[in-house]
């Protein structure tokens, strides 16, 4: 039989392991790991904001040093002025083209924002080995691909207050609010719409809003 003092340690070893693991593991985690600090955290802040630019670090580049660097991490896939090779994209041309059969969507046909190339080369590029270029480099190709583009000067230097500045060409189409009903309806707390008062006005039956199956598809409807 155990003595009462073997009974009393027991319980207070039980009691500090039981502490322990409290502290281990508090409210919302699984009791390892430890808090991120600033500086982790800051590695993965890197987005930017397309319309102003906001998260754009510090740094600059010019067209010239960014023919350079586009000549060795990115003419191999995207061609040698931006025209795209096999299937790779490309960065160049298709301007006035969106509205046709079979539209090109380039950097400068169809991107609404400059820092938004910056963002996605820094975050991708160059495919094999992304994260590799510095932020001078980046900013140096996003001033050449723009200046391929004929939306820069050759003597642009793009920076995180000159790249918000650029008037990309289809800037003014894009729809920033979604006009859609439902998706800005607030919901209703008192005082509303009895489900039983509404009625159904009219359908979309008869008014040929709907495409009509033709051709060989008709063999596999239902009879």
């Amino acid at each position: 039989m155990f003595s009462s003092r073997k009974i009393s340690l027991a319980a207070c070893a039980l009691l500090v392991a039981a502490g322990s693991l409290a502290r281990a593991a508090e409210p919302g985690s699984f009791g390892y790991g430890k808090p991120a600090t600033p500086a982790q955290i800051a590695g993965w802040d890197i987005d930017v904001r397309g319309e102003d630019g906001a998260g754009l670090p510090a740094g600059k580049g010019t067209v010239d040093r960014g023919a350079e660097v586009y000549a060795e991490q990115c003419a191999a896939c995207h061609g040698t002025f931006g025209e795209g090779e096999g299937r790779f994209p490309k960065l160049v041309g298709g301007v006035g083209s969106l509205r046709d059969e079979r539209p090109e969507p380039t950097v400068g046909s169809y991107w609404p924002f400059a820092p938004t190339l910056w963002d996605y080369i820094n975050r991708a590029m160059p495919m094999p080995t992304p994260h590799t270029l510095s932020s001078d480099d980046v900013y140096a190709l996003t001033a050449y691909i723009l200046h391929l583009n004929d939306l820069v000067p050759p003597e642009f230097v793009a920076d995180r207050n000159s790249l918000p500045k650029v008037k990309m060409r289809n800037r003014d189409s894009f729809i920033w609010t979604d006009p859609r009903p439902d998706t800005t309806a607030k919901p209703c707390m008192n005082a509303c719409v009895n489900a039983a008062d509404v009625r159904i006005s009219s359908t979309a039956e008869g008014r040929n809003l709907t495409p009509r199956t033709t051709g060989p598809l008709d063999t596999m409807q239902p009879k």
